[in-house]
């Protein structure tokens, strides 16, 4: 039964990964932009409206991280529906070291580029991947 919970809850992270890439990809296109935008405008304090994210590198980078997203939160879907029932701890093994191979990177280039603030909000994903693998709970009599 706990794999069954674990692997909900990893189709629930799963999710929120593939819609933050969405929301990524789809702020390339700048009518859709303004959630991302806003974002990056809160993410590079102060909030102040500087942040355009408009220029066409910008938006290129933009469709490229949302769609990296969304093919890392596919990839734990299917981990979770194809393997989390026979090989628990290969999937929690598979799924932590990608997360913080790319939390180190992530924020240390957010670091290095002015944005520390990211490198603060990339923790909550961190938290999130953790509490999905957390040790199942001791039942009580």
């Amino acid at each position: 039964m706990e794999i069954a919970y674990t692997q909900s809850w990893l189709k629930a992270a799963a999710g929120i990964v593939i819609g933050v890439g969405l929301l990524l990809a789809a702020g390339a296109l700048p009518p859709l932009a303004a959630p991302v935008v806003f974002l990056a405008d809160l993410i590079i304090w102060p909030l102040d409206g500087l942040q355009t994210l408009g220029a066409p590198e910008t938006r290129v980078f933009m469709a490229i991280s949302g769609g990296v997203m969304v093919g890392w939160g596919v990839t734990l879907w299917k981990l979770a529906e194809h393997l989390m029932a026979e090989h628990p701890a290969a999937v929690r093994s598979i799924t932590m070291t990608g997360l913080y191979s790319w939390f180190v990177v992530d924020s240390i280039g957010s670091i290095a580029a002015g944005v520390p603030l990211n490198a603060v909000a990339n923790v909550s994903f961190v938290v999130l991947f953790l509490l999905v693998f957390r040790r199942p709970r001791q039942a009580h009599a």
